[in-house]
């Protein structure tokens, strides 16, 4: 595995109907944050750009810029349901385990 590459791929949704995307890596991270509208970027983006760009510098590590970003979508409300933070366990009613 590069070392760029996240351990576990964030998904992310688009609109109702829309397919989840994956995103696997730091470089796939930023080009996506590049494209997210200007005026709803905010300080929780800016934190998940910039970890991901330190990353691309070998300033950060890309777990940090991988929690970073999945920070950010999970706030942002893209974060696809499926994906639970590392260490978090689901705490519905009658849930499986993971």
């Amino acid at each position: 595995m590069h070392k760029l590459h996240f351990a576990v791929p964030v998904r992310i949704t688009g609109s109702f109907g829309h397919p989840i995307e994956e995103i696997y890596s730091v470089g796939q991270a930023l080009d996506f944050l590049q494209e997210w509208p200007i005026g709803r970027q905010g300080p929780l983006y800016q934190a998940a750009f910039d970890a991901c760009f330190g990353a691309s510098v070998d300033v950060v590590s890309t777990e940090e810029a991988q929690r970073a970003f999945s920070a950010f979508c999970r706030v942002s409300g893209i974060l696809a349901r499926d994906m639970m933070p590392p260490g978090e366990t689901d705490t519905r009613p009658n849930s499986l385990p993971v």
